[in-house]
């Protein structure tokens, strides 16, 4: 098979991350995303499964494949099935494609007077502030739609942003893209990585990018310190306590008022003293906590801080609020069409995890520096050209869902969770 993408995208990666290109197994992109759990969560919920167009399962098959090389010089070897990632929370929570509605269900295409913008309710107090955002009351998704229609996407989305709301047009598919899907900033003349002990990783961040992040530097050996403020839980905790417990298992849990100066100082020390600190708060909340990446290298050489965010760390849209599904939207990983379809399930949440693992490792390796990872620019990555055309699932003589592959008719596999991690 020829012009396998996931060996291209392995080359570009690793080039980046300065090793050598790992062997990635060949195989067909509709193969790799049927076998993924992705194309089921994908499409019309009384439709067939769909492939998007641009290679997102090979691409996230080349990320896990230098994952597991760039592991191994650091710690230990982590093999993980990149394009699988996509469907563990819908495997555990029992979801499916809903088209335009989110597979979690809390993120809608809404469609506006220039296109379609992803709005995330996910919380009460989301809710409201609606009638603020849209300058009407708003009860329900319905008045939602009919205020939206008469408005342009960046009018909705940019006072939706100024209100904290997850709100966002849908971006272009198949344009021109950053070729990496992260900013590293390498600090210089550090020390290099002591191998004498394993990594020490203080993870601070909450829900699902952040944590599998983390969870991937646990398989490489590293030691995870979760830190959580007992006034302000992980909403993973309650909303999906199975994939809470799957991405914490074995990590050691520190509670830390944060609204407190001694909580505050605690929280400066633990990370003082670790290797690498993941954090998804934006530039604003990591200046409050004493947290400004720049200023903790100054303190201690050697530290490696991760960001993920919505839309990056710095830069005009540092402050606006993303989540999974909308931040997909954001960046152009959607099914295109009139209206758009979401793709698997929040997919910019593990895409992120899986990338910011890469992006620490290769840190670490280099002696620290910080590592701002942005959802939007995950899913711009992914969604990159070239691409081809959506393709439909058809059904077999059994009546269950195949796509044809480059390799021959290949079922669509249901989401599945890892069972050895």
């Amino acid at each position: 098979m020829a012009g396998d993408p996931a060996a291209d995208e392995a080359t570009v990666l690793a080039a980046a991350l300065e090793v050598p290109a790992p062997r990635v197994a060949p195989r067909d992109d509709l193969s790799r995303w049927a076998g993924s759990g992705a194309m089921a969560l994908t499409g019309a919920a009384d439709g067939p499964p769909l492939a998007p167009g641009p290679p997102v399962a090979s691409r996230l098959a080349a990320a896990a494949a230098v994952l597991a090389a760039l592991s191994e010089r650091v710690g230990s070897r982590v093999d993980v099935d990149g394009p699988a990632l996509l469907g563990e929370r819908a495997a555990l929570r029992g979801l499916t494609r809903r088209g335009t509605v989110s597979a979690g269900g809390s993120c809608r295409m809404v469609r506006c007077t220039d296109g379609w913008v992803a709005v995330s309710l996910t919380r009460d107090d989301d809710w409201a502030t609606v009638p603020a955002w849209l300058q009407r009351p708003a009860d329900d998704w319905d008045d939602v739609a009919a205020s939206v229609a008469t408005r342009s996407g960046a009018e909705v989305a940019d006072r939706a942003g100024l209100l904290g709301l997850a709100v966002a047009a849908v971006g272009p598919t198949g344009t021109p893209a950053p070729a990496l899907p992260w900013r590293l900033t390498v600090t210089p003349g550090r020390r290099p990585l002591d191998r004498r002990r394993p990594l020490r990783v203080v993870d601070l961040s909450a829900l699902w990018a952040g944590p599998l992040c983390a969870h991937l530097l646990a398989r490489a050996g590293a030691e995870v310190v979760t830190v959580e403020d007992p006034q302000r839980h992980d909403g993973a905790r309650v909303g999906d306590p199975h994939l809470h417990e799957l991405l914490h298992a074995g990590h050691s849990v520190v509670p830390l008022p944060l609204s407190t100066d001694a909580g505050r100082r605690r929280l400066q020390e633990l990370v003082l003293s670790a290797d690498v600190v993941i954090t998804a708060a934006r530039a604003r909340a990591l200046d409050q906590l004493g947290l400004d990446p720049d200023v903790l290298l100054r303190y201690r050489p050697g530290l490696t801080c991760v960001v993920i965010t919505g839309y990056g760390l710095r830069g005009a849209d540092a402050a606006r609020v993303g989540y999974g599904d909308d931040t997909a939207a954001a960046g152009g990983l959607v099914v295109p069409g009139d209206p758009p379809m979401f793709c698997a399930d929040a997919v910019a949440d593990p895409a992120t995890g899986l990338y910011a693992a890469l992006a620490a490792l290769s840190l670490v390796a280099h002696g620290g520096g910080v590592a701002d990872v942005a959802m939007r620019d995950v899913a711009a990555h992914l969604a990159r050209a070239p691409r081809g055309s959506v393709r439909p699932a058809t059904r077999d003589r059994h009546g269950a869902w195949c796509i044809d592959a480059y390799e021959g008719p290949v079922a669509v596999a249901p989401p599945r969770v890892r069972t050895r991690v």
